[in-house]
């Protein structure tokens, strides 16, 4: 594939799952009960299954980030719980695993919000040096909900106010905006800019500035009665990509209640196949007919997502809000698949490529150069850079001069006396000359990450396109 997305990512499960008898999985309201009998034929089971598959995929791979992060605390990811921020100040190398294709140039701060009980509040200092820095929020169906930082909101000290959808109290002084959610369950993924090892003692400074504490805290009253604590069904990846994905869907939109307007018909749709929000559900209580039906159902929504994914060759519309994604589920899906948690394009766009000139697959046994004419360089209100992963893994690379990306704000970056720029993208050193402009290449199969920060809309009418690389 030409264009390929890049974000801190989930990776894509689209394999055969093979069905084994399990405990059920019960929500929160569980009581324990057998699930209702489908109130479907088989071939009407199977559409749905499909359907609700493709509509819960995100939400399951949001799931597994905040099981990991969470709830379980021997997990590498874990943050803490609620309410709490974990900040990566470091840059990102070889050895961090957690995730695949990961950022080098934005720390990232990690921090989940349970609205359920009252709003949150976060709090920023004032970013200086022109720094960038974002505030990504994403709610459980993983839409972009609301955005903090120096596109959305500017480089100033400010306050701001998330509400589930179920708060409707006043607003205290002092809050500069407020952000509604469709979940009582909400995450952010924050991005400080770094510029290189020396800056890092900056961001750290900055990220301490990063604060959450609940509304009732802020404003200085007593806080709401406690709620009784949450039982989070524990993450099973087979499982949640099998049929019983019902029973995680179904604990996870009792956080979305009520469904949105949109939601109202194709919820009851859902129903005929036991999905409703806090019910349990129990695969082994199907027919043997009913778990078939739902089975091929799942197999075709894994096998209609595969082939999307192939034919997708960009990010700009993947992500987004629910205005943006127009309640497109398979793509929303996609999304998921391709690079969970990927920036509204307003804010970042992500292109590349595994491929070369004449279509051939990366590899390190080739040399490449990737050329910018001055008037085609990256056109990013902030910056913009190139990073380099292994295939089929999608990590960063170890290399010699441990540089794992590339782009305008690399020291010593040499462009031509025309303003162009050649990037040379090989396993071996192109030579003293040419190491300023290295990105280092592993010596198998690989792909290429652009990421513009700030994008400038020639990135969106066609009038731009990021190069392919040629032989050298």
């Amino acid at each position: 594939m030409n264009f390929r997305i890049a974000t801190c990512a989930v990776s894509l499960l689209l394999g055969t799952v093979v069905y084994h008898a399990t405990p059920p999985l019960l929500a929160q309201t569980a009581s324990g009960a057998a699930p209702d009998a489908i109130a479907a034929t088989p071939d009407e089971a199977r559409g749905i299954a499909k359907d609700a598959f493709i509509y819960a995929y995100p939400m399951l791979f949001n799931y597994k980030t905040l099981y990991e992060q969470v709830v379980d605390s021997k997990s590498k990811s874990y943050v803490g719980g609620f309410g709490k921020f974990r900040h990566y100040s470091q840059p990102y190398g070889p050895e961090n695993k957690e995730i695949v294709t990961p950022n080098n140039d934005t720390p990232y701060s990690w921090a989940w919000l349970d609205l359920r009980r009252e709003p949150w509040v976060l709090s920023v200092p004032a970013i200086k040096d022109k720094r960038y820095y974002v505030m990504q929020w994403i709610d459980l169906f993983t839409y972009n909900f609301a955005y903090v930082g120096s596109r959305s909101t500017g480089d100033g000290a400010g306050h701001y106010l998330f509400a589930g959808p179920h708060w409707h109290g006043e607003t205290p002084k002092g809050i500069d905006k407020v952000f509604r959610s469709e979940t009582d369950l909400i995450v952010t993924l924050g991005r400080t800019a770094l510029d290189g090892q020396s800056d890092v003692r900056n961001v750290q400074a900055i990220q301490k500035g990063y604060r959450l504490q609940p509304l009732s805290a802020y404003a200085h009253r007593a806080p709401p009665a406690a709620l009784p604590p949450l039982h989070f069904p524990k993450w099973d990846e087979a499982r949640a990509t099998s049929i019983d994905f019902i029973g995680y869907l179904n604990f996870l939109l009792q956080f979305a209640q009520p469904p949105v307007p949109s939601e109202t018909e194709l919820m009851q749709r859902f129903a005929k196949i036991g999905i409703a929000p806090g019910k349990p559900f129990d695969a082994a209580a199907l027919s043997p007919a009913q778990r078939e039906a739902l089975e091929g159902g799942v197999a075709d929504a894994k096998a209609a997502l595969a082939e999307a994914v192939k034919h997708t060759t960009s990010s700009y519309d993947l992500f987004g809000s629910r205005q943006d994604l127009k309640d497109n589920y398979l793509t929303r899906a996609v999304a998921a698949a391709m690079g969970i948690y990927g920036n509204t394009k307003d804010e970042a766009v992500y292109v590349g490529t595994r491929v070369d000139a004449q279509h051939q697959p990366l590899t390190g046994a080739q040399s490449y150069v990737i050329h910018f004419d001055k008037k085609d360089l990256p056109p990013a209100k902030f910056f913009w850079s190139m990073t380099m992963y292994d295939l089929p893994a999608r990590h960063l690379v170890a290399n010699p001069i441990n540089r794992y990306s590339i782009g305008d704000r690399t020291r010593g970056l040499k462009y031509a006396a025309d303003g162009s720029l050649d990037i040379y993208v090989q396993h071996a050193s192109p030579g003293a000359d040419k190491v300023s402009n290295w990105l280092p290449a592993p010596e198998g199969a690989y792909d290429v990450i652009a990421r513009i920060y700030g994008p400038e809309p020639s990135v969106f009418d066609g009038s731009w396109h990021f190069p392919e690389p040629q032989k050298r």
